[in-house]
């Protein structure tokens, strides 16, 4: 028997079973190649479900860590249950396909991290507009994907990572690069992702931009966006909105060509841009009130750190930065 390829870890805490069928299949499929964990944190009648729903191959079981955030739990049980040492870490609306799945695989035999790009399988009007947020990040850097791909020895030599924020992904890649890992940033590597139910996608506006406290330059900047709106409408009026919105579209098509990103985002994606970026333009003062007043509702209670500095990991990993890097005796 051939052995996997990988174990794949998929952290899940539902409170109803829509798309569990189809999770099932997906799983299914996935476990034709890579070891399965469903690390599962739902209440108990949906965990019996779940148990009977997903197939023999996938295996089963309950968090053994606890944390505020409850994915980084998920993600800390399944390490400790890994048998591979190539991980995929990935949310329940993560979707690879073979392609992408044997990519995965050639470059964690290259990097102790690799950062995906995720793009939306089908586009509901919510999922056109989150992807104007994609497509701008990818002219800043990168995106954020709900799935990473990781060494299981370098992340278990960090002891795990923080799990007491909300950006946990954010915290898996600064962690495992503090303590001397290396990242590739796979931004033609598409990964593709079912798109939330629309209410599920409006909860979620204020928390992405919370998410901003664990990168101070880009908070800042997101910041300064509706004070400067608000002086060059002042100065030269209405006309400035669409210059303002054609700017934005122009960077937002830049990050849609960037590294074959017309393979997956359609031609009108970047029209989209704009109104995300209006959304985050308030958003991020409702999060600034929010941190002020104790932190971000989070799992019943609040969250108040979304994630810890570059500096503040690197002087926590010191020491296995030295060892990593050490020559031998």
């Amino acid at each position: 028997m051939t052995p996997p390829a990988a174990t794949y870890i998929l952290p899940l805490r539902w409170t109803e079973d829509c798309g569990l069928a189809a999770l099932a299949v997906y799983l299914g499929k996935v476990a034709q190649q890579a070891e399965v964990l469903v690390v599962d944190g739902s209440p108990d009648e949906l965990f019996a479900r779940h148990a009977s729903a997903l197939p023999p191959t996938v295996r089963h079981l309950r968090p053994r860590f606890t944390c505020r955030n409850g994915k980084v739990a998920g993600v800390l049980t399944g390490l400790a249950e890994a048998s591979c040492e190539r991980i995929i870490i990935a949310d329940d609306d993560v979707r690879y396909d073979p392609p992408a799945f044997r990519r995965m695989m050639e470059l964690l035999d290259e990097a102790d991290v690799v950062r995906p790009q995720n793009y939306f399988l089908t586009l509901p009007w919510h999922a056109r507009w989150d992807t104007g947020r994609t497509l701008l990040n990818r002219v800043l850097g990168s995106d954020f994907p709900g799935t990473v791909g990781v060494r299981r020895s370098t992340l278990r030599a960090t002891g795990g990572y923080d799990g007491d924020v909300l950006f946990e992904n954010l915290e898996l890649l600064r962690t495992v690069r503090a303590a001397g890992g290396k990242q590739i940033r796979a931004d033609d590597l598409f990964v593709g992702r079912i798109p939330p139910a629309a209410g599920h996608f409006r909860r979620q506006r204020i928390r992405q931009a919370y998410d901003d406290f664990a990168q101070p330059p880009r908070l800042l900047l997101e910041l300064s966006l509706l004070p400067a709106l608000i002086l060059l409408v002042h100065r030269y009026g209405a006309i400035a909105f669409p210059a303002v919105a054609a700017v934005v579209v122009g960077l937002a098509e830049t990050g849609r060509r960037r590294r074959g990103g017309r393979l997956v985002f359609n031609a009108s994606a970047a029209l989209w841009a704009p109104a995300w970026l209006a959304e985050r333009m308030l958003t991020v003062w409702v999060a600034l009130f929010l941190r002020l007043t104790g932190g971000v509702p989070y799992a019943g209670s609040k969250l108040p750190k979304a994630g810890n500095s570059v500096g503040a990991l690197r002087r926590r990993h010191a020491e296995a930065r030295f060892h990593r890097h050490s020559p031998p005796l």
